[in-house]
């Protein structure tokens, strides 16, 4: 039935989320903000200590971020909270000048990603080939396993039966039902095992204290100066930019993953929204979670606003209202999750043999740098930098070799034609000057461009190289064939560049 014969109630059912009317999306969408709310809280709470601030704070931010990001961000499911990337880059500030500084940054950041978002940065994203993406993924997962490592090391010999026992829940209880997230039964058993059976292993609890009270809204306690912004404005600005990388490369990944598109651009304001709101509440700040989005998304099959919604109301709830029972959940059971989030995420068909025989040698190299970098530092957004530019190079380097000359009719007529085949840019440009016989060639020369493009400054340099290097022999150079684009570059550059006109 057309829109404009639909009555207003089927107009406004038509325009009700698709939680509000199906029971089952309800279902699956609260129960997977439950599983991440939980998982959140250690996480949270590990970052707080990378960034030397009260455990309370990391729990404030990852509430206020996903609150506020549901609401405004442009990626349905996607989780933002305080993560690890944003800890790094403030937590000298921290350090060094104290907590009213930290905050003053957070909201500073989010000035500059709402500034950023609005400029169209989240563009550069198409600029990020596949095989950084697929790099960035896999060292996402050798990430998160490497942060469950700690928990288990040097802990009780229960921890590992536990954990065992915890991924062999996630792997056959799907196969009984999918009503229930595999995650969440896997902690509530494990949970109830431990403390019916008094087994004493690390727990929530142990990480700190949960806070009891909500967030209270304030400005931060800095001297409102300019030597005040001059010091926040680099840490503010460093964690702008990661935190805008973080976000929109895992925006990317989840649109992959459900098929479905986001904007970029409303991510990267809503980002910033976030950051500004988290930080008038004395947060520390944060941005896309990617651990916790592929509990929401891949292993949970979360798709709205509202798991991202519920994630952060259930942590609040669970800290202030059954901290006592959170505190008891063993961390075997939130590392066995986070294990099982390591393989689900893992593109392993990246890594097969039969992949890695087809796939060029540059390819290869631009997904190793990328993990390499990222499992070096610990930064994804280095990583994505270092794999982009490596890629650029590969690129580079390859379409370089497809510049071509040849010679295409006989000396001896008193004129000679050259054809330039390929992509004229700095990398081939280099080559093309000793690719002509400025002795042995007659006094015209004409050189056919219809098959070549001329892209950039070094191009038409290149050019004008040759037509002096014939002047000199007393030759004519006649160039033809130049497509509009390379026509004009080559008409406004010709003869600037070296100070000879």
């Amino acid at each position: 039935m057309p829109t404009s014969v639909l009555s207003p109630a089927a107009r406004l059912r038509g325009l009700r989320p698709d939680w509000l009317s199906d029971p089952k999306v309800w279902r699956t969408e609260a129960l997977a903000g439950l599983v991440v709310g939980l998982a959140l809280i250690p996480e949270a709470i590990s970052f707080s200590i990378i960034a030397g601030v009260d455990p309370a704070i990391g729990l404030f931010a990852s509430f206020t971020m996903a609150v506020t990001i549901s609401v405004v961000g442009g990626r349905r499911a996607m989780i933002s909270a305080a993560t690890g990337a944003v800890a790094l880059v403030i937590a000298p500030l921290n350090r060094e000048h104290g907590f009213g500084y930290l905050v003053a940054a957070v909201i500073l950041a989010g000035v500059f990603q709402i500034v950023l978002g609005a400029i169209g940065v989240a563009k550069l994203m198409r600029f990020v080939p596949r095989s950084v993406m697929v790099g960035f993924v896999n060292s996402l997962a050798i990430l998160i396993f490497m942060a469950q490592v700690p928990e288990m090391h040097d802990v009780p010999w229960a921890v590992y039966p536990l954990i065992a026992a915890g991924l062999a829940l996630m792997v056959f209880f799907p196969k009984v039902t999918t009503v229930i997230p595999a995650p969440l039964v896997s902690i509530v058993v494990l949970t109830v095992v431990t403390v019916a059976a008094g087994i004493a292993v690390p727990t929530v609890g142990d990480k700190g204290e949960l806070p009891s009270s909500l967030p209270v809204p304030g400005l931060p306690d800095v001297p409102f100066t300019v030597d005040t912004l001059t010091t926040v404005a680099p840490y503010a600005l460093a964690m702008a930019l990661v935190g805008l990388m973080e976000s929109l490369m895992t925006a990317k990944l989840v649109d992959d993953i459900t098929d479905t598109r986001s904007s970029k651009k409303r991510e990267s304001i809503g980002q910033g929204i976030a950051n500004i709101v988290t930080g008038f509440f004395g947060g520390m700040g944060g941005c896309a979670m990617i651990g916790q989005t592929m509990i929401n998304v891949k292993v949970s099959g979360a798709r709205t606003r509202l798991s991202t919604f519920l994630a952060g109301a259930f942590l609040m709830v669970l800290c202030i209202v059954f901290g006592p029972v959170v505190s008891d959940i063993p961390m075997a059971a939130l590392v066995a999750v986070m294990v099982m989030v390591c393989f689900a995420t893992f593109d392993w068909h990246s890594v097969a043999p039969k992949t890695l025989r087809r796939m060029p040698a540059g390819e290869i190299a631009v997904m190793v740098v990328t993990v390499a970098c990222v499992v070096a530092t610990h930064n994804l957004a280095v990583g994505v930098v270092a794999g982009s530019i490596t890629a650029m190079a590969v690129f580079a380097k390859r379409v370089a070799h497809h510049a071509e000359v040849t010679a295409l009719s006989d000396r001896h007529d008193g004129t000679v034609t050259y054809s330039v085949t390929g992509a004229l840019f700095f990398a081939s440009a280099n080559d093309l000057v000793g690719r002509f016989d400025y002795a042995g060639d007659p006094d015209k020369v004409v050189i056919d461009m219809s098959a070549a493009h001329v892209w950039d400054a070094s191009s038409v340099a290149a050019l004008d190289a040759i037509e002096t290097k014939y002047a000199q022999r007393g030759k004519t150079v006649e160039i033809i064939g130049l497509n509009g684009p390379s026509a004009r570059i080559h008409e406004k550059l010709s003869g600037e560049l070296t100070g000879s006109h």
